[in-house]
């Protein structure tokens, strides 16, 4: 399997919106309003909206293949040729659905799948041969295999579970992948533990399997980056002995590669939506794997840091890493390793402090040249997952200088750091040192932040020409039909 594309041309008839971040949109942008679920109680606080973008008219009798994103704050998809040509692209925000006094995320990414499929141009769908979904890591839920109802609200791709990491480290190898609080296992044993529902017909599915399950139909069905955190081993292509024998095993998904053919869309989907019969879904991954894939880093010590929400790394690899204290591990690749792990630090700390407005006009006056002695750890909330594995890590925001310009550069710089420091975290466990990083995400249109990083990581940093894990999911679509990439 061969992971290089051509570089998708930009189509003259697009501009660069500087409110979406690399990106390519028609002059003309169509924004709509949420829609309403009438199976939800609740309508959204806030309306969701969509950018779509059509590129280039495809030729006669050429097929697409449909990538979707669902990352932390909404969702995108993006629409190629075999070619790797971009024909359309979107995206929407989740909208707010409440239960009560909860967020509803099953209600809100069911309607943002569909409103997604609503948005591809019409004239395209038909084209369509085969689509795939890419979600967060370790975002779980929990299901009735029989009605395939959810068992209780998913647990988030963030979210600790400190009570099941004794039983996980009892039953798990020294170290592994699993034995953190964030790990998808451990939000299955403290769901099992806790609740009192009849167990006999569970199934664990994460966000992409679940969306995907949505577009298929065949329930219990995975891939073995997602199902990574749950203990899946894809060097042995199987559960190790160990989960097996665990009274909860009956309740793991079945695992295949990512980018496999599943099943054909479901028929009432074609039907309502004018998409062909013989539309293939495959398998999907994670939402950093997707953005490292449409990135296009096909050789050892080549990486991806995704600045999004949070701050995600992936190294390709020649050597294998795992050690569940520093919140490393690998993903398969082919025959390399994807070795990394995902910080909580990253844009969300930044949205918390100033407007889209004032990062962009404070990073116009910073100096990358000069390092900030500024010393940080922007969090959220209290918690850190790589390159410290630490639940209880507070925030640290201060002191807060007067200048706004000298708080945001120690804020850039501080993450940077941390970056740094998992690049070398990494090199010290074996994985092949990192030569060059490609940036994606929103953080990827900041090149102030781009050259503060290269001073720091000593290496080349540059944005990657394909910065939309929705085109990564789509390159999965493609190999699933066409067997490479």
């Amino acid at each position: 399997m061969s992971y290089s594309l051509p570089c998708p041309p930009c189509s003259s008839s697009t501009l660069r919106s500087p409110s979406v971040h690399g990106v390519c949109w028609p002059k003309t942008l169509v924004s709509r309003n949420g829609l309403f679920d009438s199976a939800t109680k609740t309508k959204p606080r806030r309306a969701m909206t969509a950018r779509v973008s059509s590129g280039m008219n495809p030729e006669i009798g050429e097929r697409l293949y449909l990538g979707m994103d669902f990352g932390t704050s909404g969702a995108r998809f993006a629409l190629i040729d075999k070619q790797g040509n971009i024909h359309a692209e979107g995206k929407r925000e989740y909208p707010e659905y409440m239960s009560g006094d909860t967020r509803d995320w099953v209600s809100s990414w069911k309607v943002t799948l569909f409103s997604l499929l609503e948005d591809i141009p019409v004239h395209l769908r038909s084209l369509i041969a085969s689509m795939s979904v890419d979600g967060t890591s370790a975002t779980t839920m929990i299901l009735d295999s029989k009605s395939g109802e959810t068992l209780g609200r998913p647990f988030l791709y963030n979210e600790s579970c400190p009570d099941a990491l004794p039983i996980v480290k009892s039953i798990a190898p020294e170290n592994h992948t699993v034995c953190l609080g964030s790990s998808t296992l451990c939000k299955l044993v403290s769901w099992w533990n806790s609740s009192d529902t009849d167990k006999g017909s569970v199934v664990l599915m994460h966000q992409a399997d679940w969306l995907l399950w949505l577009l298929h139909g065949k329930l219990g069905i995975s891939d073995y980056n997602n199902a990574l955190k749950v203990g899946y081993d894809p060097e042995l292509e199987s559960y190790p002995s160990w989960l097996l024998s665990q009274p909860y095993s009956n309740a793991l998904p079945s695992v295949i590669a990512p980018g496999k053919p599943i099943g054909h869309l479901k028929e009432d989907i074609t039907q309502k939506h004018g998409f062909s019969n013989d539309c293939v879904v495959c398998t999907g991954t994670t939402d950093s794997i997707a953005a490292f894939l449409a990135a296009r880093a096909t050789q050892p010590g080549k990486a991806v840091t995704s600045l999004g929400s949070t701050l995600a790394i992936k190294l390709l690899s020649t050597r294998r890493i795992e050690d569940a204290r520093y919140g490393v591990y690998s993903h398969r690749l082919d025959d390399k390793w994807l070795v990394g792990g995902a910080s909580n630090t990253g844009g969300a700390v930044l949205r918390q402090i100033f407007t889209d407005e004032q990062l962009e006009k404070l990073s116009k006056q910073i100096d990358p040249s000069e390092a900030s002695p500024l010393d940080y750890y922007p969090l959220q909330t209290a918690g850190e997952r790589f390159p410290v594995a630490d639940p209880n890590m507070m925030p640290r925001l201060l002191p807060r200088p007067e200048s706004d310009v000298q708080y945001l550069h120690g804020i850039l710089e501080s993450i940077a750091r941390i970056e740094g420091k998992a690049y070398s975290l990494l090199k010290g466990m074996g994985a092949t040192p990192v030569e060059e990083v490609f940036t994606a995400g929103g953080g990827s249109k900041n090149e102030k932040w781009i050259k503060i990083r290269e001073r720091v990581l000593g290496v080349p940093v540059s944005r990657a020409i394909q910065t939309e894990a929705a085109y990564g999911a789509a390159l999965l679509a493609l190999k699933g039909m066409e067997g490479n990439i």
